[in-house]
């Protein structure tokens, strides 16, 4: 698979990665599905994989995908970079932001043990959380990077001006926020434009609108007749469209099945014009 770089000076990753979200949450599969699924975009030369802790069912879960995702790789870890996060919490099912020092530090130490490893290669700040200072929570996560807990630091859910906060007391190798063909708001407030500009890796998260737009991205008739032009599906071509945008594009789709794995992962072989990125986006609609 083609590769692109995580951040300014982070390593070469697959084009295409992979969210773990669907596999841990409400209406997950069981395990020997999702591994499968893993297994199948390792196959298809994916090598970056993003998690979190709280990617679960509630707080007494918390860790389920990294553990999921540490136990797909064994025996296949070299050559993979994981990005986790940490900045909330999991009450009773329900997802609050802790930006707190205390307990990103905690939740990274819970990290390190559920994915087996000494050292994150990839820790990012979940969301900015309005009761703690962001550059706080920021730097809570350069200090854990200067203790060798985190390789490189990412954002998650932030603006423009927060990237450009951050970057002024931590190199910045990521950030993940939403972008899909219903809510393309980073290509207008300036953070696509951000990553772009600085060599950051944009990790767009829910690319295909989350699990319900995911079902129904064929409904959209322009898209559709635009992708069996092709000979590919929705989902696909959505992908080669967010590649062609920017070089620091690393989308991360969340798959549960193998099928969607793989079908993902090929979206890194089409190759877009100038004219295919109009016809794409004027497919979309409204």
């Amino acid at each position: 698979m083609k590769q692109r770089q995580l951040g300014p000076d982070g390593p070469q990753v697959s084009a295409i990665g992979l969210g773990g979200m669907y596999m841990s949450i409400t209406g997950r599969p069981d395990e020997a599905q999702a591994i499968r699924a893993i297994h199948a975009a390792l196959d298809a030369g994916v090598t970056f994989l993003d998690t979190a802790d709280v990617y679960c069912l509630d707080d007494k879960d918390i860790g389920h995908n990294e553990r999921l995702i540490a136990r797909a790789l064994a025996g296949r870890r070299e050559g993979v970079t994981v990005a986790t996060k940490g900045g909330i919490r999991r009450p009773n099912g329900s997802w609050t932001r802790d930006g707190s020092p205390e307990h990103l530090t905690e939740a990274c130490e819970k990290s390190l043990i559920a994915l087996g490893v000494d050292v994150i290669d990839l820790y990012q700040l979940h969301a900015p959380d309005s009761k703690v200072p962001f550059l706080e929570s920021v730097g809570a996560i350069a200090r854990l990077r200067e203790a060798g807990k985190v390789r490189r630091v990412g954002l998650s859910n932030v603006d423009a001006q927060e990237i450009a906060e951050a970057a002024r007391i931590v190199p910045i190798a990521s950030v993940q926020n939403r972008w899909n063909p219903g809510h393309r708001h980073p290509e207008e407030d300036g953070v696509l434009a951000a990553c772009t500009d600085a060599g950051i890796a944009f990790l767009p998260y829910s690319p295909f609108g989350g699990a319900s737009g995911a079902k129904s991205l064929g409904d959209m008739r322009g898209l559709a007749a635009e992708a069996a032009r092709r000979g590919v599906s929705p989902h696909r071509l959505v992908l080669a469209w967010m590649l062609a945008k920017s070089p620091v594009v690393i989308p991360i789709p969340g798959v549960r099945r193998a099928e969607t794995a793989q079908d993902s992962a090929a979206a890194a072989d089409i190759e877009f014009t100038a004219d295919d990125v109009t016809a794409v986006q004027a497919s979309f609609g409204g």
